[in-house]
């Protein structure tokens, strides 16, 4: 309840050009009475019953977008008819959302009780599992207006269809031209955060004004990003009265160190930034982790932007709140986990991005296919050569998807106590690479992907995939433009980087794994078997 089904229903029925019904109104229709009163004379079994044959009989209709009440699908027959008979769109909402949007409502007779959040968290124990067990599409609400779910609602809707069809290799994405702007929401509570996902976003000072609470903005970039884009930034917000400093640190992995940690700390000193000071992170993921990891220590903690310049960067690094820089023995060791207030990524940013880069961004997309969402993963596979070509709306998808993924993950386990280290699949290799190789060698996106391609290798030596599948993942890491075959660093080196792990626990190896595509499984390895992984993939194909 109050997710927002009837607001987000009547638009997309508009949209699709389908017919709307709210299925308590239908129940109101045909009663002549209100939901309160059948609840206050009749009880709520006697509501259910009603409301179980009003699903049957508008679930068999065609041309319709139905929005249930909340508490439908408690009723077994209903959730089996809605699922076999359409495609079930869950709204999912946060408590403290709920609790904005109903307090003043009095027709919800569930909630007519001395404690509403109390009430609230025990329908939720109830009904969520079932909400996740049903829904072919789950869409987070929260901050993001109603326009943009429904175009995330629509984009996945052409997804799915495209997947149901043969032979479908398009991008299936009309409603995401390029003037679409995609909002998502990170469900974190009180350290909740939008995304924004869109074409020349940063030349809207008002949206990168809005999330600056003070005066003064500390803009972190690299050598390579600012020539492109820091004049640019740095106009937009002084043209909304915001007091810039400008802080450039040489682009690379290798600079992810101490020393430009302190450097960006000396600047603001020295520039008398105070505790309303902003900073914002403009770049691709070394500046976002460092420039996160400055804002939770500089002062005690400071705001900061998450403004995102690569594919790797917006798919991945720039939401979820890991900050830090490496160390020489091994990669992000030192840092924090910490929130950015807004995540705005600017999709024309891409244009100027080398195939280089854009490849290793590539690796993070496919990612979160292989662990998450299958479907996701077909669609990849169906649509890699425009991702390399840079088609903007397989683009636009490809970063939304991502998104969604990553933000659902990250809303289950922020802290990375469990669930949250399944999006290190492929990472444990691909941080073996970068450290025995030396940081900046190889791009962290190639080493991940290579990296996936000896998980995937691993997952079918222990049984947990088969053949087929290894192949599949090495074929879409190689169309990408990744590597596929790992470096020799020889198998004690390989063994001693790998310990190295903020998996780990006690000394034993943790990989995140596939079982089957689409569905992560962490776990140990026998080394026998890690060995033949490892001797396996680092030979010449």
């Amino acid at each position: 309840m109050g997710a927002g089904k009837t607001t987000i229903g009547r638009l997309l029925a508009r949209k699709l050009g389908l017919t709307f019904i709210d299925s308590d109104h239908e129940i109101e229709a045909r009663t002549g009475a209100s939901i309160p009163w059948i609840f206050e004379i009749e009880g709520e079994q006697s509501f259910r019953r009603r409301e179980a044959d009003v699903i049957r009989d508008l679930s068999a209709q065609q041309g319709v977008v139905l929005a249930t009440g909340g508490g439908a699908i408690l009723n077994p027959d209903s959730r089996a008819l809605l699922r076999e008979r359409g495609t079930v769109i869950y709204l999912r909402a946060s408590i403290n959302s709920i609790l904005a949007r109903t307090a003043h409502d009095k027709n919800r007779p569930l909630l007519q009780t001395a404690d509403p959040r109390k009430k609230l968290e025990e329908l939720m124990v109830q009904r969520e599992p079932l909400y996740e067990e049903m829904a072919h599409i789950v869409i987070d609400t929260g901050r993001p207006n109603v326009q943009s779910m429904v175009h995330t609602i629509l984009n996945q809707l052409d997804a799915r269809a495209c997947h149901a069809a043969p032979n479908c290799v398009t991008t299936a994405q009309p409603s995401m031209n390029e003037q679409t702007t995609i909002l998502l929401n990170v469900e974190l509570g009180e350290r909740s955060y939008p995304i924004s996902i869109g074409p020349s976003l940063l030349e809207d000072g008002a949206l990168l004004a809005r999330h600056v609470t003070g005066s003064k903005v500390a803009i972190v970039t690299n050598t390579t990003v600012a020539p492109l884009y820091l004049d640019g930034v740095r106009s937009a917000l002084q043209a909304h009265g915001k007091d810039v400093i400008e802080i450039v640190l040489p682009d690379g992995e290798e600079y992810k160190t101490w020393d430009s940690l302190m450097t960006v700390f000396d600047t603001l000193l020295a520039a008398k930034a105070d505790r309303k000071t902003t900073l914002l992170a403009l770049g691709g993921g070394v500046i976002g982790d460092l420039t996160g990891y400055a804002a939770a220590s500089y002062m005690r903690g400071v705001d900061f932007i998450q403004v995102p310049t690569t594919l790797l960067s917006q798919v991945d690094s720039s939401v979820g709140g890991k900050t830090g820089i490496n160390h020489p023995l091994g990669k992000n060791m030192i840092g924090a986990f910490y929130q950015p207030r807004v995540v705005i990524a600017d999709t024309s940013t891409l244009e100027t991005l080398p195939d280089r880069e854009l490849s290793a961004g590539l690796a993070e997309v496919i990612k979160h296919g292989a662990i998450i969402d299958a479907e996701f993963f077909d669609w990849i596979e169906a649509n890699i050569g425009l991702l390399v070509a840079r088609d903007k709306g397989a683009l636009a998808y490809a970063i939304a998807r991502s998104c969604e993924i990553k933000a659902d993950v990250v809303r289950q386990d922020e802290r990375e106590g469990g669930l949250r280290a399944i999006l290190n699949f492929g990472h444990t290799f691909g941080h073996a690479i970068e450290n025995g190789l030396g940081y900046g060698n190889w791009l962290h996106g190639e080493a991940v992907g290579c990296g996936m391609v000896m998980a995937a290798d691993l997952s079918h030596r222990m049984g947990l995939v088969d053949g087929e599948t290894v192949e599949r993942v090495r074929k879409l890491v190689h169309a990408a433009g990744l590597p596929t075959v790992a470096p020799d660093l020889g198998a004690a080196r390989w063994l001693e980087l790998m310990e190295v792990d903020k998996k780990n626990e006690g000394g034993a190896i943790k990989f995140i794994l596939l079982k089957p595509l689409g569905s992560p499984s962490i776990t140990n390895a026998p080394q026998e078997l890690l060995l033949q992984t490892l001797a396996a993939c680092v030979q010449a194909p």
